[in-house]
């Protein structure tokens, strides 16, 4: 059924997202801090844009947002103009940012207070997987709650699961990111390697991806890790910021995280080469400029 839905923050991700809601036949009303972007999300897809979250949360009864990190979900949702301020009774604030668990747990507990539903809802699959609707999504929060959301998420994701109550979603979340920074230093030093030792890494790549060494990373980025093109993908910058949740989260729970502040690191020097932007598998570039020193 046709129903009436609000979308906050039209990102690369946020913006196809959106427009599965909108395709699907929902009534989508947007919101995004660029006004010319809500335009012209509303020029391709219909819908309505509207001048704040407030407004554009009125009347619907699930409110998406994903949006940068922890201060950009507060201030759409409890900041002047904020969503919660226009979300009536029993609806649904469903955040895909990828944000820290605290976050979650914090607004959770506010929208308990106005009888607001809340689940934090972090995804995986990048760019290409919000554009073909075919999105990872672990979710986090009341189980009745999350049931009423599940079947509209699913609208723009392949595989949707409740992993706990309110901040699972964004632990797990970590755990997807902690383990894609060591698969991509794995893949980035496989390469650089198979180059070193005079092999054809693209032979070398298609032998081993058949077997135990196969990864999503490995069959979707080693043709453009090995031709030193980056300017696609998820960046550097939002994947330091998403690393740096997992360190903080590392540190309040007791867990070693070696690797990972390791690969952290790195990634900090592919920002000092000017890679701020470019897709994580640049990796391989710094170990590249080493060699070259």
């Amino acid at each position: 059924m046709a129903e009436k839905m609000a979308f906050l923050g039209l990102g690369v991700m946020g913006y196809p997202m959106a427009g599965h809601l909108q395709k699907a036949g929902h009534e989508v009303t947007v919101y995004n801090r660029t006004a010319a972007r809500a335009d012209a999300w509303v020029g391709e897809y219909g819908g309505v844009a509207a001048p704040n979250p407030r407004e554009a949360a009125k009347g619907a009864r699930i409110v998406f947002a994903c949006v940068g990190n922890d201060d950009d979900v507060r201030a759409v949702t409890r900041g002047a103009d904020g969503a919660f301020s226009g979300m009536e009774r029993g609806s649904i604030f469903v955040d895909h940012t990828t944000a820290s668990a605290l976050l979650a747990r914090e607004l959770d507990e506010a929208a308990r207070a106005l009888g607001i539903g809340f689940v934090d809802a972090p995804v995986s699959g990048g760019q290409a997987g919000a554009e073909k609707g075919i999105l990872t999504v672990m979710a986090g929060g009341d189980e009745a709650v999350y049931a009423s959301a599940e079947p509209v998420i699913t609208t723009y994701a392949r595989a949707v699961r409740l992993m706990g109550p309110a901040g699972a979603g964004q632990l797990t979340k970590m755990v997807n990111q902690i383990c894609i920074a060591g698969l991509v230093e794995g893949l980035s030093e496989g390469i650089h390697f198979a180059t070193k030792a005079g092999l054809d890494p693209a032979a070398v790549i298609d032998v081993i991806s058949k077997g135990a060494a196969q990864s999503w990373q490995m069959e979707n980025r080693y043709k453009t890790m090995i031709a030193g093109e980056f300017n696609h993908g998820f960046a550097v910058d939002w994947m330091r910021k998403d690393l740096a949740i997992c360190l903080d989260e590392a540190r309040a729970n007791g867990a070693h995280l070696p690797v990972t502040a390791l690969v952290d690191q790195f990634y900090s020097e592919v920002q000092a080469m000017g890679g701020k932007r470019w897709d994580t598998s640049s990796l391989i570039a710094r170990l590249q400029r080493n060699t070259e020193k």
